[in-house]
């Protein structure tokens, strides 16, 4: 398979973009980035683009399977203009080339709670984008609403903490639903989502996410 990857510089585009490398299942891996990494594979292609020429790239969107674990935070969007920017329209262009192009499986990396009904703007947002992918009609798409992600050496506060407290609720036998789940068993499950036979559309969440990746949710 050839797969292509939208957000591989992010803490689980690069836990995706080391377990397709070294999967025997994707003969090439096409990567669509802002700027240029320091990483070489017989198999990778590195495509630097700048995401608002898509007159420039459209045409490159052409595999197998499109990963998409493109994202960022209010903080260093700036705004939630550009925060949407990000997370809706670059996504769903992207989306909407892959499925012109032939591309006939997706999987994208949600939110937890995403709802395009919610009062709050961020998981709003991602619930409007989901609603948005499966108007798109791929024959099988696979939407991941994780709950808190472990991200190696995060540098968000606010998440550190949350980590510590959904974790000690998780000990006394709270909230096992939203137990917090590594970036790289993310990405292993999203791999796995993709090399299903099966047609439609998929939501995965709490304890289905870490089934997919074969991983022992206890």
């Amino acid at each position: 398979m050839k797969a292509l990857v939208i957000g591989a510089t992010g803490a689980t585009g690069k836990d995706l973009l080391e377990l397709l490398l070294n999967d025997d299942s994707f003969h090439n891996v096409d990567i669509f980035v802002r700027r240029a990494l320091n990483i070489k594979h017989n198999k990778l292609k590195v495509h630097v683009i700048d995401f608002d020429k898509q007159e420039l790239w459209k045409h490159l969107v052409k595999g197998d399977v499109l990963f998409s674990c493109l994202g960022t935070t209010l903080k260093v969007a700036g705004s939630k203009e550009a925060q949407w920017k990000v997370d809706y329209e670059y996504q769903y262009q992207f989306a909407k080339f892959a499925r012109e192009n032939g591309v006939d499986n997706y999987v994208l990396v949600s939110s937890g709670y995403s709802s395009s009904n919610s009062r709050f703007f961020y998981t709003r947002m991602k619930g409007q984008l989901e609603e948005a992918i499966k108007a798109l009609r791929f024959p099988k798409l696979t939407i991941f609403n994780p709950p808190l992600l472990i991200r190696q050496n995060t540098d968000r506060p606010m998440e550190a903490v949350s980590f510590k407290v959904i974790q000690f609720v998780n000990k006394i036998g709270i909230f096992r639903s939203q137990k917090p789940l590594a970036t790289d068993i993310l990405a292993q499950a999203m791999i796995n989502s993709a090399k299903t036979k099966e047609g439609g559309v998929f939501k995965l969440e709490g304890k289905a996410i870490w089934e997919c990746a074969k991983v022992n949710y206890e």
